[in-house]
């Protein structure tokens, strides 16, 4: 995979764009990023936050170490699989972008009606 492929894997498995890195967020603090990519030129590194706020390296591979599972499509190479928690938190974070409502500026939630259909007397 290279850097592009990895990306679209990524951002259509749960994860978006924070901070200029591909990452994960906690469920319980959506915009707080917890776990990243870092896509360089030629190596693509899986790095976590630490309680201190400091980002720690947990893995890292060239870009033709890197192939996708043929079953799950998971990139293999990087240790994705091996972090524990990890593939719980992809499918949280996937979860949030399939279930949260996109808000913009102005929106009111919608009334009973607009959900239901109007009243019949």
């Amino acid at each position: 995979m290279d850097k592009d492929e990895l990306t679209a894997w990524a951002l259509a498995n749960g994860w978006r764009t924070m901070g200029g890195f591909v990452s994960l967020a906690k469920p319980s603090r959506p915009a707080e990023a917890i776990v990243r990519l870092v896509l360089k030129a030629t190596v693509a590194n899986v790095e976590v936050k630490k309680p201190a706020g400091k980002w720690e390296k947990v893995a890292g591979a060239s870009y033709p170490q890197i192939q996708a599972d043929a079953e799950t499509g998971v990139p293999s190479g990087l240790g994705l699989l091996d972090i524990p928690g990890f593939t719980r938190l992809m499918q949280d974070n996937k979860d949030h972008m399939t279930f949260a409502r996109p808000s913009t500026p102005g929106d009111k939630p919608p009334d009973i009606a607009s959900v239901f259909g109007p009243r019949r007397g």
